[in-house]
């Protein structure tokens, strides 16, 4: 049994608009038929179909405020209604309070501790590591809760060995944004295929796609489309070789931002819940999901507590 953990950061369900909304603008045809040749929007949840489930999920968790990427990340891998216990949202980068919750109780200590193969799949560039070291820069949460669970970050040599991805999928933004010409460059549809391949040794296998976030805050429609086409070609590559009675696909997010281009901000939205494999694993890890805080019980549940197929 296996899950495929997929990120997206600051994807909420929107209005089916495509004015404002670039995940009803989009020409996403994976997603689409995925849902029955509905769009990611708000109006398509819930939904059960032949390979894929989508629930809606709570993102505010009865807090006063717009949600924010620490404590919803934060949630996200432990269970915890973190904003309830502090009082409020907080981001981008987790202070104290939030790591004090991620120290031991995220998915990643747990597997770990459990015995399971634990992976984050994404590589980090060489500059990222040099601005940890140096304390110019600090961990986001799920790098953060990896880390202290002894899950190592995977490099430019890990990329360059074809046992990682860059954020962007293809290693075109390492090429233009980091001056890194030497690293290559794959298709969205190879990245997908790749996604399946490092899965494979994983019993979790977690990707962080923290560019969709940006692109909301840029409000930058075509920018915004482009990443969301590209996203669904990985897709694709992705559903053509996933066994889906091996185990599951999860794509979720932390809270709402990209499917509302008419301001910069995050939003009160819920966030998607999309399940894809068989209805029989399906089923069982969806009965339970309401909010952010139900993903990493669902987890736990999938890996630890079933029997091991």
């Amino acid at each position: 049994m296996r899950l495929l953990f997929l990120f997206l950061d600051g994807v909420g369900l929107g209005q089916d608009d495509p004015a404002i909304n670039p995940l009803a603008r989009a020409r996403m045809p994976s997603l689409r038929n995925l849902l029955g040749g509905q769009s990611l929007v708000a109006q398509a949840a819930p939904y059960h179909g032949q390979r894929a489930s989508l629930l809606s999920l709570d993102a505010c968790l009865g807090v006063a405020g717009l949600p924010q990427s620490a404590t919803g990340q934060a949630v996200l891998l432990t269970g915890i209604n973190i904003p309830m216990s502090l009082g409020y949202h907080y981001g981008p980068k987790p202070n104290s309070a939030v790591t004090e919750f991620l120290h031991n109780g995220s998915v990643f200590s747990i597997l770990q501790k459990s015995k399971k193969r634990v992976g984050l799949l994404n590589a980090y560039p060489p500059r990222y590591f040099e601005a940890i070291h140096s304390r110019h820069r600090m961990y986001s949460a799920i790098p953060f809760a990896a880390t202290n669970a002894g899950v190592s970050l995977r490099t430019a040599r890990d990329l360059h060995a074809g046992q990682a991805l860059s954020v962007d999928f293809t290693g075109q933004g390492w090429h233009t944004e980091l001056g890194l010409t030497d690293t290559p460059l794959i298709s969205p549809i190879q990245a997908g295929e790749r996604l399946t391949q490092l899965a494979e040794d994983l019993d979790l296998a977690f990707f962080e796609y923290w560019i969709s976030d940006y692109a909301g805050h840029r409000q930058a429609m075509d920018v915004a489309c482009t990443l969301l086409e590209t996203f669904d070609a990985v897709l694709g590559g992705l559903l053509a070789t996933w066994n889906d009675q091996d185990g599951l696909i999860l794509i979720t997010s932390d809270h709402g931002n990209l499917e509302d281009l008419s301001h910069r901000h995050h939003t009160c939205n819920p966030v998607p819940a999309l399940l894809i494999g068989a209805p029989a694993l399906r089923h069982p890890f969806t009965a339970s999901l309401h909010s952010l805080t139900d993903i990493a019980p669902a987890i736990k549940t999938l890996l630890v507590e079933c029997p091991k197929s």
